[in-house]
C-alpha cells in the first residue's frame, strides 16, 4: 500500500481504519495499474491521469466515491456531486459486499469521463464563443 495512504488510514477510529484498510486493498488488488496518492486531501486512484475511485472520511461513515459511478447503473450508489460521481458510504466494514465493490472496480476501468481534460476543454470552448 502507498505509504501516504496507509499514514491517511493509520490516523482514523479503528473501526473507520478497518473499512480504510480494506478498501485500499480491494482497490489496488483490483486496479494494479493505477497510479494511487492522496489528492485533495483523501487516497485517490488514476488511470491516464483520471480520478477513478476514492475514499475519504466523512463525520458520520467513510464514503467510496467513484468519478463516472453515475453511468455504471448500480442501483446502491447514489449521485453525488454535480459531474457523473457517485458514492456509497460504510460505518463499518462488514457493510463492503466485496462481490459489488469488485464489479464497480471493474466498470471503473471501462467506464471513463475525461475529467483530466474537462477544464482545459471548457477553457477551449470559452475562447470559440
Amino acid at each position: 500500500m502507498n505509504p501516504e495512504i496507509q499514514t491517511y488510514n493509520d490516523k482514523q477510529t479503528e473501526a473507520d481504519k478497518t473499512i480504510c484498510d480494506l478498501l485500499a486493498t480491494t482497490i489496488d488488488s483490483e486496479l494494479t495499474e493505477a497510479e494511487n496518492k492522496i489528492w485533495h486531501a483523501i487516497p485517490v486512484w488514476f488511470l491516464d491521469g483520471n480520478p477513478i475511485v476514492g475514499y475519504g472520511k466523512l463525520k458520520d461513515s467513510v464514503r467510496l466515491l467513484f468519478w463516472s459511478g453515475q453511468t455504471f447503473e448500480e442501483e446502491k450508489l447514489k449521485k453525488e456531486g454535480k459531474f457523473k460521481a457517485a458514492d456509497i458510504r460504510y460505518t463499518s466494514a462488514d457493510q463492503i459486499n466485496q462481490t459489488d465493490l469488485s464489479r464497480w472496480l471493474k466498470k471503473s476501468k471501462e467506464i471513463q469521463w475525461d475529467y483530466k481534460n474537462i477544464v482545459k476543454r471548457k477553457g477551449q470552448l470559452e475562447r470559440l464563443k
